[in-house]
């Protein structure tokens, strides 16, 4: 899934500076890991393959739900289980146009695809793929309800479905807008398949531990009074918006169907309501009170969470800049930066961000805790 922000290409900087802060991938008895800011899981997995119990958390369920399919560690039984439903999933039998009219779900098909959606005319799938998404999505409820797929397999079909729905989806990348043709590989038919095929291969060589997800903000998890962890020392990575743009409404099609839950859609591009959803990190106004909010709920919860380390990621394009980000880090323990410059993210070729540069220059802020 191609996601604004993903630190994919940035985990070898990441692991190699926490280590340096940290000291703890030698550890017999790792501290957790803990991802306040998950979007689609990579440092989270990439902390499990390590063996470190991680905590994954993000106000999107549509992450929520590719965070649950990461993190759940697939044994050779459910695997051979999960790939005959899969393959279920794929040869469902689609109900033709005039049968799903007189049906009242089929929410993708009727709202974000040519036909379907009538007057709106969106685009943002082909006919045949959103009623296929629509079909499986449905099935999925039916198998998790009567008891044949267990509460851990539904998520990580689900995740498996966001996938692969994603790789058909006629956008330039994410869904603030659909494309007014429909380009090559939106033509192509979705198709669900075991994800993640080395991690279930290894399933011997990672970590047996206990790893949660949470779907709420990092500020309210902090302040649960019942968000106890056991080990200590533990490490917050923090990943937040950097500029204004939301990430709601550039993946709200994603969380709609993670969700499928009929919601009431407005505009031509027909995006939900995701005002319990905007981040705090994406207004100048706000963005250094939510940061210090964070930091200050960690240390008053420190009995509880047992966080030691701290650490921010942000570019030198963000709405805060490294000297304010210091400030405020400083002000709770020893601080350190480190830097790392790498390729720019484009949602598309055209799209204008009024920013030059092909490189931008990755931070990750460090404290301490006192």
């Amino acid at each position: 899934m191609n996601y604004i922000g993903s630190k994919h290409s940035l985990l070898n900087f990441l692991h190699e500076s926490i280590e340096k802060v940290s000291h703890s991938n030698s550890l017999e008895n790792k501290p957790t890991f803990i991802d306040g800011f998950a979007g689609t899981g990579a440092v989270g997995l990439s902390y499990k393959k390590k063996d470190y119990s991680v905590i994954a958390n993000d106000i999107q369920y549509y992450s929520f739900v590719v965070n649950k399919g990461k993190l759940f560690t697939l044994t050779k039984k459910n695997k051979i289980k999960l790939g005959e439903i899969i393959n279920q999933l794929n040869t469902l039998n689609i109900p033709n146009n005039s049968e799903i009219s007189e049906l009242s779900d089929f929410f993708v098909y009727k709202n974000y695809c040519p036909t379907g959606s009538e007057e709106k005319n969106r685009m943002y799938f082909t006919d045949e793929n959103g009623k296929k998404c629509d079909a499986i999505r449905i099935e999925l409820n039916n198998l998790k309800y009567s008891g044949k797929i267990t509460e851990p397999e539904f998520f990580y079909i689900l995740w498996c479905l966001l996938e692969a729905i994603d790789k058909v989806a006629n956008t330039a990348s994410v869904y603030g807008a659909y494309l007014k043709k429909f380009k090559k590989s939106a033509l192509k038919s979705i198709h669900l398949k075991l994800l993640e095929t080395d991690f279930i291969e290894n399933v011997e060589t990672l970590n047996l531990l206990e790893n949660f997800v949470y779907n709420t903000s990092i500020e309210k998890l902090l302040e649960n009074p019942e968000f106890i962890i056991t080990t200590k020392n533990n490490i917050l990575y923090l990943d937040p918006p950097y500029n204004q743009r939301q990430y709601a409404p550039n993946y709200h099609v994603l969380e709609t169907i993670a969700k499928y839950d009929y919601p009431e859609l407005r505009g031509k591009t027909g995006l939900r309501n995701y005002t319990e959803q905007k981040s705090e990190f994406c207004s100048k106004r706000t963005v250094y009170s939510a940061l210090t909010h964070i930091l200050e709920n960690t240390v008053k919860n420190r009995k509880n969470n047992k966080i030691k380390y701290i650490f921010l990621s942000y570019n030198n394009e963000g709405l805060m800049s490294p000297e304010s980000i210091q400030e405020i880090f400083e002000s709770f323990g020893k601080y350190s930066i480190f830097t790392k410059e790498y390729g720019r993210f484009k949602a598309d070729k055209t799209e204008n961000r009024n920013h030059t540069a092909s490189s931008v220059v990755e931070y990750l802020h460090c404290v301490i805790l006192d």
